[in-house]
């Protein structure tokens, strides 16, 4: 079983040892608990050993989960999730906890772990808060942190990329939209549910057990940012539909020029093709009488030709269909 174990601002292995005589002390520790398969060991020591419920077991062996908070009888479990970008699951941590101790469950490297180790003790909530909140806190605000690079990232990823659509739209453009707005979606099924769980703690309907006033406001401040995450998931989302839109119209508007531009080419030959096939025909009465004289082959066969092409360019450059103005 890998993991870490903290107990009078002391690091140890979390071994079943170590982990027993931590709960025979009564003393107050933090069991961090590393295992990316959540193997049959931790679930018993879970279960059997802090007894905890069954379904908050299970639900700690299951990752990718909704964020959550559930009051049990005599501890509070909880589910919070950072900003996953790579897809690694890394990001997501189950916090067991009771006035005298927290389990957190995690898979693999956590970033938002290490974080809180380093700001753990350093921290003011640990002033005015019981330890069991400080760690819950700092892990949620660790987690919740990590979106803020991300959603930045996207914010400049989004005016690039719409930079690039009004350049020269291609098919591939297309396909990141799609690939962007999957990702948005994602993170919005983390962030919403995290801030309706933090609206819960604040407004009192979870008994939150070591809650002070004072961490309450820590709280609030998790909420706060929380929601300002969800409007801005919300408005880039409304921003890629947007640029999607101009993606499209951009495609649009190329096909309707190139087919302005096939639609005047094909104008200026259909009356060369008349004339030429008029005066083509193997009549003995047209070739004899009218083109056979060099003057009447220049003015009907050729003038015709090139007068019809002037009047058609002096047209075209009247309705403005050439670039010029209109009239």
């Amino acid at each position: 079983m890998l993991g870490t174990l903290t107990q009078n601002g002391q690091d140890t292995a979390a071994t079943n040892e170590n982990v027993l005589a931590a709960l025979a002390s009564k003393t107050f520790f933090w069991l961090d608990l590393d295992d990316g398969t959540v193997d049959g060991t931790v679930a018993e020591l879970l279960g059997t050993h802090f007894g905890f419920h069954p379904l908050a077991v299970q639900s700690a062996e299951r990752f990718s989960q909704r964020p959550r908070i559930d009051d049990y009888d005599n501890f509070m479990y909880l589910v919070t999730r950072g900003a996953d970008p790579e897809q690694k699951g890394n990001a997501e941590v189950h916090c067991f906890w009771t006035d005298t101790y927290v389990v957190t469950v995690r898979r693999g490297a956590c970033p938002a772990i290490q974080a809180v180790r380093e700001r753990l003790g350093h921290h003011r909530a640990a002033e005015t808060a019981s330890p069991q909140i400080v760690i819950v806190y700092l892990i949620i605000d660790a987690l919740v942190e990590s979106f803020f690079p991300v959603l930045s990232d996207f914010d400049d990823r989004i005016d690039a990329l719409e930079d690039d659509i009004l350049k020269a739209p291609t098919e591939a453009q297309l396909g990141l939209l799609f690939d962007m707005k999957r990702s948005l979606m994602e993170m919005r099924k983390v962030i919403t549910p995290q801030r309706d769980m933090m609206a819960t703690i604040n407004s009192g309907v979870t008994d939150v057990p070591g809650m002070t006033e004072e961490a309450t406001r820590y709280f609030r401040d998790l909420y706060d940012h929380l929601i300002r995450m969800a409007d801005l998931v919300d408005s880039y989302r409304d921003l890629l539909s947007s640029v999607m839109d101009t993606h499209l119209s951009t495609v649009s508007n190329r096909l309707n020029v190139v087919m302005k531009q096939l639609a005047i080419i094909a104008t200026i030959f259909l009356p060369l093709s008349w004339m030429t096939g008029f005066f083509g025909q193997n009549f003995n009465l047209l070739v004899t009488h009218y083109l056979i004289p060099s003057w009447t082959f220049y003015v009907f066969g050729l003038g015709t030709e090139v007068v019809a092409v002037g009047l058609l360019y002096i047209l075209f450059r009247r309705r403005g269909w050439l670039g010029g103005p209109t009239v």
